[in-house]
């Protein structure tokens, strides 16, 4: 019985052992995500009930325009989350296959430092008076493909206050706007709400007045080639459920019903 014992915990010890010394083995059974940037925080929020049921997720981040010319480029995935207009794209290049399935939807807010007074953006003309008052304005910027610096650049333009907002625009070629509130470089950040609520610093102020207020959907979409077609699929499951949408709606974003399944 001892040596039986002995024997197991050998075993044991000898399974731990060869794991650690392939610290490589569960990464490469990892289901690679790309995502906008807009939909991470409710990918990590879901990645430990994904990892219970026996899943592991690598996430790479970028702006809609950077995942595309990312996989265009021969960038390996397994699913990516980027615009409907994106996975379409990427469908008739083949490089996804089926079609997409939408899983939530996100307007663009204004975010300030904490502890600043709020600005009252209730109404389309106090959002114009918030933007001339401000010593710095920071959004993504346009050329990065980023689907909010598109909207907010035609915006100011459309508001006519273009010429006023321009010389004083902190242009972010990817990542939170809201950082450069944070750090002073601007007073007033316009970017999607999803991606003002996780800086440290700022505060929301509000959505943009409903009368210009622009909503971005993400939708999935599992790569053409993928090795891992079944694990994709379960995630999609997963974001879909109940427990999806919770997690959704804690980021700052709408759920979708997508309706059926995607094959």
């Amino acid at each position: 019985m001892i040596d039986l014992r002995r024997a197991r915990i050998a075993f044991v010890a000898f399974a731990v052992a060869m794991a650690m010394g392939r610290p490589d083995a569960a990464q490469a059974e990892a289901l690679k995500v790309l995502t906008a940037g807009a939909f991470k925080q409710v990918l990590l929020a879901i990645s430990p009930q994904f990892a219970a049921s026996g899943h592991e997720i690598q996430l790479a981040n970028d702006t809609v325009g950077g995942l595309i010319k990312r996989v265009n480029a021969g960038e390996s995935f397994d699913m990516i989350i980027a615009s409907p207009g994106a996975i379409f794209a990427l469908g008739e290049a083949g490089k996804i296959s089926g079609r997409g399935v939408d899983l939530a939807k996100v307007g663009v807010g204004v975010a300030v430092r904490d502890g600043a007074s709020k600005p009252d953006i209730s109404t389309v003309e106090g959002f114009k008076r918030a933007l001339l008052a401000a010593k710095g304005v920071a959004y993504i910027d346009p050329a990065s493909g980023g689907s909010s610096g598109i909207y907010v650049s035609r915006l100011i333009e459309r508001l006519g206050i273009e010429p006023e907002i321009k010389p004083k625009s902190v242009l972010v070629p990817g990542g939170y706007a809201a950082d450069r509130v944070a750090s002073g470089e601007a007073d007033i950040a316009l970017h999607q709400i999803s991606e003002i609520l996780p800086v440290k610093g700022v505060v929301l102020v509000g959505p943009l007045p409903s009368e210009i207020q622009n909503y971005t959907v993400y939708s999935a979409g599992i790569a053409a080639n993928t090795q891992r077609r079944a694990s994709a699929q379960a995630l999609i499951d997963l974001l879909r459920s109940r427990d999806g949408a919770a997690a959704i709606k804690s980021k700052g974003m709408e759920p979708i019903d997508p309706g059926p399944p995607a094959k």
